[in-house]
């Protein structure tokens, strides 16, 4: 997996105080660190920022919602975000995909791309059954008990 170009710029120790001041602050928030993959389209665009304070209960799909705005991403272009190489399911929320996948230093890396593929490594996360009853539920579905 290619190395994060925020992980180059910054070490370990200023990254890992940052994200303990933040998380310190802002318990209810995500240190996000948001970058493009290096292996996506040139002719997606940056991102204006890397750093984002995301609210814990934002799920994937919303996170993708707020990346695409923030690249000014025309309606009929798909992105795709990968976490460790993982593409994690729109429902999931991010503070879920935190706990699974935060980095030693405390950040959440997250590697956006036009392309549904991250070289041979790609793995799906695993569907959670109750989070997909759960949000079921919440769009007034009705789901029968196995």
């Amino acid at each position: 997996m290619v190395r994060s170009k925020f992980k180059d710029e910054y070490p370990f120790e200023k990254r890992a105080l940052e994200a303990s001041r933040i998380t310190q602050k802002y318990p209810d928030r995500i240190p996000c660190i948001v970058e493009r993959s290096a292996q996506s389209s040139p002719s997606l665009p940056l991102i204006d920022k890397k750093k984002y304070l995301v609210p814990s209960d934002l799920t994937v799909g919303q996170f993708v919602y707020v990346i695409r705005k923030r690249i000014k991403l025309a309606p009929e272009k798909a992105i795709f975000i990968f976490v460790e190489g993982v593409l994690p399911p729109s429902s999931m929320l991010l503070a879920r995909v935190y706990e699974e996948h935060k980095d030693e230093d405390g950040f959440l890396y997250v590697v956006y791309s036009s392309e549904n593929t991250f070289g041979a490594g790609l793995r799906r996360a695993p569907l959670d059954a109750d989070l997909m009853h759960e949000a079921l539920c919440e769009l007034g579905a009705t789901v029968a008990e196995a």
